[in-house]
């Protein structure tokens, strides 16, 4: 396996018209990308397209979003969960389209977390809207740090908050939305170098109209360079690193 160079650790690959030609695309730009799904029963379609792929791997999830009309999945996914290394997109969200939602958001996740301790090893991308603090509630709760790692997906919580999910072991995944806010700037700017990724969250994020593709996250690579003082090559290995340090065995026994 050739060695990737860059990380795009949340995108939702399948949601592209052309899926299968942008697995292709991540295995050529060496993109070590995570395929997000947003529903259990999307996982073993994309599980398929991406066998092959060198640098793609696919994460089972259930979004928040879709709770009020797929919580009734909550069993597919538990029954997919042991051949799930990477669990995303998942999590809660509080905001005014979903905040009914809110309590059987709650009720999946803490499912979710707990189906993921009590197997051990996984990896998941967690959305955490206008509910940080809930979210790090429940995996205090549910997901002990010996048990499976966390990144926060787009995040934009507190200061404060910040410091207790590195506290609790969480990584951040970082995307070029995120760095259009001087507030969120100066937050990602306060984060642990040797916690950040950086991410997509493709077809979603767009530029110049077009959703971007895994390989567009060496614009966020060159940012986050700039703002810590690196050179893009410094800040690409850097990411590189804390990749390899999140998916090695030995960080999730």
């Amino acid at each position: 396996m050739t060695k990737p160079r860059w990380v795009d650790f949340h995108c939702h690959v399948d949601l592209y018209k052309d899926h299968a030609r942008l697995i292709a695309e991540c295995d050529a730009a060496r993109v070590a990308t995570l395929a997000v799904t947003t529903t259990p029963k999307a996982w073993p379609r994309n599980r398929e397209l991406a066998a092959a792929s060198q640098h793609v791997r696919v994460a089972l999830g259930l979004h928040p979003q879709l709770v009020a009309e797929r919580e009734n999945e909550l069993p597919l996914f538990e029954r997919y969960l042991p051949d799930a290394r990477y669990v995303g997109e998942v999590g809660l969200d509080a905001g005014p389209r979903y905040y009914r939602s809110f309590p059987a958001q709650e009720r999946v996740f803490e499912r979710v977390l707990r189906a993921c301790a009590e197997q051990g090893g996984k990896i998941l991308t967690i959305h955490s809207v206008r509910a940080v603090a809930k979210v790090l509630q429940h995996i205090e709760q549910a997901l002990p740090q010996d048990r499976g790692r966390i990144v926060l997906h787009w995040f934009t919580g507190t200061p404060a908050e910040a410091r207790r999910a590195v506290e609790l072991g969480c990584y951040f995944s970082i995307n070029r939305e995120m760095l259009r806010s001087p507030k969120h700037q100066k937050l990602v700017a306060a984060l642990p170098l040797d916690r950040l990724l950086t991410e997509t969250d493709g077809p979603f994020v767009e530029s110049d109209g077009q959703p971007l593709r895994p390989r567009d996250v060496a614009t966020t690579v060159s940012e986050l360079a700039h703002m810590r003082g690196l050179t893009p090559d410094a800040m690409a290995d850097t990411i590189l690193q804390t990749l390899g340090r999140l998916v090695a065995p030995a960080a999730t026994s």
